[in-house]
């Protein structure tokens, strides 16, 4: 769209034509996203397209997207890639906006089951991809498989030093509550005070906090780290460099997570955030999206176009077995949510405490 500008200057009201001015810039998409989530390929493709330009901006953890939500009252981000548990305190909070589903055709192409998992899911949400959080360990350096969230939650002297964590409140506490025996969503305080203890006697056992690389650099390949908390896809990616790793969802269980993509309500390209939708929706794209991340899809139909290797592959898509000892996170009462943060607040603070 051409525009004409006016501007004053020494009193006077200047005013140029359109001709004067280079062409306005390309459609711009601004996505809040976790690393390497998208493939380069397919947002280039999709650029072309739409003669657009695509710009990510990226966060490491789950709080750390709320905290910068927060700063400017989610402002700036035309798409937000979300877990499922966030949506409905996000709707809530007015940050994202309800889907336009005439301009959502491909999403007959989802999953009811992803579709409708969580609160607002079906109305403000697109589900991308799911998985579980497990554990990855060197087959080489660590003598019995790991079977067990207790193997890295309360390490024996093989593992001491050598245990890699997510700084991520929620999955840390969930997953040493599953490690106690409890469930993920448990907000019960006695519960929390055992798994408070147990986080704050691990800390001197983990080498790292941060999340590990997913290429040939990978903490796990050059042996800084022996065992580590991961997702499921992540854990595929760094797989492809080495055939001394495993992958396992302990005995205990773990948490299905599902990712969604949200509109941002200060979206000032509410069309063409849909518009981007659709497009990694098609099969054959969302197939593609499937390769590249080495996470299940809930696009069905992008399922009949994978490899049998792939949808076969237990990491990617879990055993029911696995699936039914897992669980999803779930809405938890205000007084016991605020029990749970407390404990988060305090272990991360305990974290990144400065040695003296």
């Amino acid at each position: 769209m051409h525009f004409i500008k006016g501007l004053f200057y020494c009193g006077y009201l200047l005013l140029f034509s359109s001709n004067s001015f280079a062409q306005d810039p390309k459609d711009r998409l601004t996505i809040l996203n976790w690393s390497d989530y998208l493939a380069p390929d397919i947002v280039a493709e999709f650029e072309a397209k739409y003669d657009a330009e695509v710009t990510q901006i990226y966060y490491e953890t789950d709080e750390q997207r709320t905290q910068m939500l927060v700063d400017n009252n989610a402002a700036g981000y035309d798409l937000i890639l979300s877990s499922g548990i966030d949506l409905a305190p996000y709707a809530n909070r007015g940050w994202i906006s309800p889907l336009n589903k005439e301009q959502l055709p491909n999403l007959g192409n989802l999953s009811s089951r992803w579709l409708k998992a969580y609160s607002h899911s079906m109305d403000y949400a697109v589900p991308y991809f799911w998985g579980t959080v497990g554990i990855i360990y060197r087959t080489d350096l660590v003598q019995q498989p790991i079977t067990s969230w207790m193997r890295i939650f309360q390490p024996n002297d093989e593992l001491k030093g050598h245990i890699g964590m997510i700084a991520d409140g929620r999955d840390m506490l969930s997953l040493g509550l599953k490690a106690l025996g409890y469930s993920i969503n448990s907000g019960a305080k006695q519960e929390l005070e055992q798994v408070e203890l147990l986080l704050l006697n691990q800390k001197q056992h983990v080498r790292s906090y941060q999340y590990m690389n997913l290429d040939e650099t990978s903490e796990i390949i050059t042996g800084d780290l022996w065992a580590s908390m991961i997702y499921s896809g992540d854990a595929l990616m760094v797989m492809e460099h080495s055939d001394l790793l495993e992958y396992v969802v302990p005995d205990e269980g773990s948490n299905i997570w599902v990712d969604y993509f949200v509109v941002g309500a200060m979206s000032s390209n509410k069309k063409l955030a849909h518009q981007f939708l659709n497009f990694i929706n098609e099969p054959e794209v969302a197939a593609r999206m499937a390769g590249f991340t080495y996470y299940a899809t809930p696009n069905f139909q992008a399922e009949k176009l994978l490899p049998k290797e792939f949808v076969s592959d237990p990491v990617i898509y879990p055993s029911e077995e696995v699936l039914v000892k897992s669980e999803f996170y779930q809405p938890i009462p205000a007084r016991q949510l605020l029990r749970r943060n407390n404990v988060s607040s305090k272990v991360l603070s305990e974290i990144y405490a400065p040695k003296l």
